[in-house]
């Protein structure tokens, strides 16, 4: 086992909690946060939330919650490497995704532009309000109470006006300082995972083909690699061996370029990684051939016809449920609608409104749209 880095976060140099707790007993606070997040609602939710695929379209395609648990694992694992805080950089996975719409990025999206008028969307926001504000789980407080460490991580993107208003934890977006070493890992560990589960996804269901990707220079390289350790292999199978030697292969180039990114910066203390450049990264040569793969899943598999149809789709319902719930609030269940009329201000209102929204799986959002417009897109989304 590593030893752990003075760099890392630790609980001795940690900004603590909002709310003062009492110290969990046989666990540490992060694995507290950690629990924390897993037993919540909306991490139970990411369950019939899209990653590419509807919900609907087969059962073995990735979800948000699958999605968080590989960027938990391989979080996990390169923060092991590094000697850093696994619990730490395993709950700010696990919490990443919760703010999501259903529908995917297509969802997303279409709120944001519902609320364009009142402040937008955004996913990173939404997963701290959630964390901060929105889960309703314990007598003393709203939200979960996770240390700063966790919510900072959770944040990856965030404006100068929205920053201001989050006080200590939006510092480092107007005085351009960095998250810890964790939560930068996080970052990259995510992005890891939706390009390589794409691409099973996307071959999965035949939007894709091996042929193709062939033209990927990184899945050519894997695919040889696997199909001269193991002649004849075919299938499903091959498709494995390649994306597993595509994850390790970004991995451990990730951990060797940061290892030496952070020996080259002298950094030894946290304060001293805020200060620094980004510290984990790929090397050049990776950061090509990933973009490169970025590059055609966009063109051939996020832009592909059938999925261009369904985020058609998947936008009108947004779309149609924002607008009706804004026109007639007793639409809303009866904790959103007593939220939405404690203030006058339209702009709450919409708030809550997205609130409700962003909570919803995709089944529950096609299953409300058919309730409040009858036979209309939803419907679409079963034929």
């Amino acid at each position: 086992m590593n030893k752990t880095a003075t760099y890392a976060v630790t609980e001795s140099v940690s900004r603590g909690r909002r709310h003062t707790e009492p110290p969990p007993r046989e666990r540490g606070e992060f694995q507290r946060d950690r629990d924390r997040i897993i037993h919540s609602t909306a991490f139970r939710r990411l369950e019939y939330k899209t990653q590419v695929f509807i919900n609907h379209e087969g059962d073995l395609f990735r979800t948000r919650l699958t999605h968080s648990l590989e960027v938990a694992q391989l979080s996990r694992g390169v923060a092991r490497a590094l000697g850093l805080n696994e619990e730490l950089a395993e709950a700010v996975a696990l919490a990443h995704d919760l703010g999501h719409t259903p529908f995917g990025h297509a969802g997303q999206d279409e709120l944001n532009v519902c609320m364009g008028a009142f402040g937008g969307f955004e996913h990173n926001l939404q997963s701290l309000r959630i964390v901060d504000t929105l889960e309703e789980r314990y007598a003393a407080f709203d939200g979960l109470n996770l240390m700063f460490e966790t919510r900072e991580g959770i944040l990856k993107h965030c404006s100068p006006a929205n920053a201001r208003a989050l006080g200590e934890l939006g510092r480092r977006f107007i005085e351009a300082a960095r998250p810890s070493l964790e939560a930068q890992i996080v970052n990259l560990a995510d992005e890891m995972a939706y390009c390589n589960h794409d691409v099973d996804d996307g071959l999965r269901s035949e939007l894709l083909s091996s042929e193709q990707l062939d033209a990927v220079a990184i899945f050519a390289q894997c695919r040889r690699g696997a199909e001269s350790c193991w002649p004849g292999l075919a299938g499903r199978r091959l498709v494995h061996e390649t994306i597993r030697r595509m994850i390790d292969m970004l991995a451990l180039d990730l951990i060797n370029r940061t290892r030496s990114n952070i020996t080259r910066s002298g950094v030894k203390t946290l304060d001293e990684v805020r200060a620094a450049p980004v510290l984990v990264e790929y090397s050049e040569e990776m950061r090509l051939k990933l973009r490169e793969l970025k590059t055609f899943l966009f063109d051939n598999l996020y832009r592909h016809e059938r999925v261009l149809r369904m985020t058609h789709k998947t936008r009108r319902i947004i779309a149609d449920l924002f607008a009706a719930y804004m026109v007639e609030l007793d639409l809303l269940p009866a904790q959103h609608r007593a939220r939405a009329c404690k203030s006058g201000s339209e702009s709450d209102r919409a708030r809550v409104v997205a609130d409700y929204i962003a909570g919803m799986t995709d089944r529950y959002a096609v299953k409300e749209h058919r309730r409040l417009h009858g036979k209309t897109e939803a419907n679409g989304l079963h034929g």
